[in-house]
């Protein structure tokens, strides 16, 4: 295990495992705690070892998405530049895990709020215990969503959802964003861990490569008409189709034995 003091790194069976470490703050977020999580997403897309992700929170809470305690504005000084925190920081983070084409899973063990919700919604399958929440923050201090989240939760839930999970600041409980379809499932709080970590071992031992190809596919869906969605899916399945994955898995089936793939 590789240690910093805001972000916890393991890698076994081809997951890393990346736990957001401020327990005292929610795991909010502050530079350090950026910089780290940022370089282990890049980690996972430069090696070859790592073949799923999976992120999650020590403590009671995922994610309470930005550390405000540095921005009293009872402090004096100009305004924060919150763009220039954007661009430097969220969305970085948010291209990471979006083109990363190897699985991201997210296990919410606790409040997800604001830019943490997002972050959390960013990831490929996203599993929250029970006594979770998803809360749209911003409105109670008078920003917008961002990282991401105008952009997934109007795709998932549609204007209607968005709007008002984004006007309210109501949080939204992990069995009912499930229901809507914002996250894969709810399960109980104990199970959480080792079902999220099951999964992403499972992913991890599976064909990556076609399932990186998966992920790009289906991220290009919503901006790509028909007719381009069609020429994609023809493109992808020629790569997959030349792979070594592709070349044992056809063979384990006619073989009648459990697949052993490579990710190449």
């Amino acid at each position: 295990m590789t240690t910093s003091e805001t972000v916890l790194a393991s890698l076994e069976s081809g997951v890393l495992r990346l736990t957001l470490n401020r327990p005292e703050k929610l795991n909010s977020f502050n530079e350090e705690m950026h910089l780290a999580l940022r370089a282990q997403l890049t980690r996972a897309h430069e090696e070859d070892a790592i073949r799923a992700v999976l992120l999650t929170g020590a403590g009671r809470g995922f994610c309470a998405g930005q550390d405000l305690g540095d921005r009293d504005p009872r402090k004096g000084g100009p305004a924060p530049d919150l763009g220039a925190t954007l661009e430097r920081f969220y969305n970085p983070t948010l291209r990471l895990i979006r083109t990363l084409e190897k699985p991201v899973i997210c296990a919410v063990n606790g409040v997800a709020a604001g830019a943490g919700a997002n972050i959390a919604l960013a990831c490929d399958i996203v599993l929250a215990a029970k006594s979770a929440k998803f809360i749209q923050a911003f409105a109670k201090i008078g920003l917008i969503p961002d990282a991401g989240g105008s952009w997934s939760l109007t795709r998932i839930l549609g204007e209607p959802r968005a709007k008002a999970l984004a006007m309210t600041a109501e949080p939204l409980p992990a069995e009912r964003a499930a229901d809507w379809g914002l996250i894969w499932k709810a399960v109980d709080d104990a199970d959480l861990l080792a079902e999220a970590t099951a999964l992403a071992t499972s992913l991890a031992a599976g064909p990556t490569l076609g399932l990186g190809l998966t992920k790009r596919l289906i991220q290009s869906a919503a901006g790509n008409s028909l007719d381009e969605q069609l020429d994609m899916e023809r493109d992808l399945q020629r790569l997959a189709g030349r792979s070594a994955d592709y070349a044992e898995g056809v063979t384990a089936f006619l073989e009648k034995r459990p697949a052993r793939f490579t990710g190449k």
